[in-house]
């Protein structure tokens, strides 16, 4: 096969690339923006993509931490697409509170993160490495509802978001740049013991609508 047929099959292999790395922050979970908690967190989630995102199931596990306005989290994560190789991936995100304070129940958070994923795939003549890396960059607005048991934080958080693909095989390495309208949203569940239950959903605009949803458990410990 000559070199510029080889080029076209390894660019056709775009559409069997992952494509749920698009709505991640970490593969296969949603974009969290909720705010910054105080002191030291860790949360496990699973997600659920829906078909345009490549469908198939995740987990994944975040550390957070959180000191006045800044704070940091950083996450790993393994997703089986349907049908495709199952990848590991891993992000990370700075976060700042630009509105919000212990007795304000409105916060509003700036966030930058990315993330970065590899696997790799049987192709047409060779194997076909997909390398991606993520970059979302928005902004969080939360609102923490208390009461006597538990207390309820919506949250939304619009962003631009960007990812760009390298696939190589055999043939010089093909990129691409896919920059959309992303929006992540949840609720999260907060106990006086530090536990809580949270559940997420990210979408990204465009023509395949590609979603996810998750569900988690978090443990939050203060300094």
């Amino acid at each position: 096969m000559s070199s510029g047929v080889r080029r076209k099959a390894l660019i056709a292999l775009l559409g069997l690339a992952p494509s749920g790395g698009l709505v991640a922050q970490a593969a296969g979970l949603p974009v969290r923006n909720a705010g910054i908690g105080t002191g030291i967190g860790v949360a496990v989630d699973a997600g659920f993509p829906n078909g345009a995102a490549g469908k198939g199931w995740a987990v994944g596990a975040t550390g957070s931490a959180g000191l006045g306005p800044f704070g940091v989290t950083a996450s790993v994560s393994h997703w089986k697409p349907q049908g495709l190789s199952a990848l590991n991936s891993v992000g990370a995100t700075g976060n700042l509170k630009i509105l919000g304070g212990p007795l304000i129940p409105l916060s509003v958070t700036l966030q930058a993160g990315a993330g970065y994923s590899k696997v790799t795939q049987q192709g047409f003549e060779a194997p076909v490495t997909t390398k991606t890396v993520h970059v979302p960059v928005g902004v969080g607005i939360a609102l923490t509802i208390p009461n006597p048991v538990f207390s309820i934080k919506p949250w939304v958080a619009p962003r631009l978001d960007v990812q760009r693909t390298t696939i190589s095989s055999d043939t010089p390495a093909e990129s691409h740049t896919d920059t959309h309208f992303g929006i992540s949203a949840g609720v999260d569940l907060g106990f006086l013991s530090g536990i809580s239950f949270r559940a997420m959903y990210d979408r990204i605009q465009g023509d395949a609508h590609p979603s996810i949803l998750s569900l988690g458990l978090g443990l939050r410990v203060g300094l």
